[in-house]
């Protein structure tokens, strides 16, 4: 089973459950891809399968020849519900962490043109890099939070979270009344500006409020 730690070794690894991600909701990126505002959150999911820690190698998939990285805050629920409230959804959260949405776009392209499903693009292999997490109560409120993605020592993504178009209450609540989530569910909100390809010795460095920091390496 897939599982995801925290920061402090005294606690406890957590198995995750489901990978619930979070298209379109910020601005500019929305922009950049020539995508236009949803009028509610865009959803898909990722297998278990897909997550790899921090410090671990990311391999590509041969069936793509343009994947692109997605940084973004992913949520650790840390206690189930269904149709939960926004004023008591971030009770629900255990931990916040950095992870890589990353993303086959010329496959992902495809099947938008096609009307199909995004899975392939979305959910193979090495396609949610994850870092470990930080317990809620050592960072701030979840609207105020900043985080960065440098490739090869350049600073290539930079994220605020009041920059969401739906904040992290709204978004537990809404996935809350489609899915039941349970303990272990990760969901990863959304990526700002600045996605581009990857390629073959790409060194990937994450930091969230210069507290916690993740690294990965391209095969």
């Amino acid at each position: 089973m897939a599982a995801v730690e925290f920061i402090d070794p005294q606690l406890p690894a957590v198995t995750v459950q489901n990978i619930f991600c979070i298209g379109r909701n910020y601005a500019a990126h929305i922009a950049e891809l020539g995508n236009r505002p949803a009028a509610a959150p865009v959803v898909f999911l990722k297998p278990t399968s897909a997550i790899l820690h921090d410090g671990q190698t990311i391999e590509l998939p041969a069936f793509s020849t343009e994947v692109h990285f997605e940084t973004e805050l992913v949520l650790l629920i840390g206690k189930g519900g269904k149709n939960i409230e926004e004023a008591s959804a971030l009770s629900h959260v255990s931990g916040y962490g950095l992870g890589l949405d990353l993303t086959a776009r010329d496959i992902q392209n495809k099947a938008k043109q096609e009307g199909l499903p995004w899975a392939v693009g979305k959910g193979f292999d090495h396609s949610a890099c994850i870092s470990k997490f930080i317990p809620v109560e050592q960072l701030g409120a979840p609207e105020t939070l900043v985080f960065s993605l440098n490739v090869n020592g350049e600073r290539r993504q930079h994220g605020e979270t009041k920059n969401m178009l739906y904040t992290v209450p709204h978004i537990i609540a809404y996935l809350s009344q489609i899915f039941t989530l349970q303990a272990g569910d990760l969901i990863y909100t959304g990526t700002p500006e600045g996605v581009a390809a990857l390629h073959s010795g790409d060194h990937l460095v994450l930091s969230l409020q210069d507290v916690l920091h993740a690294e990965f390496s391209v095969a």
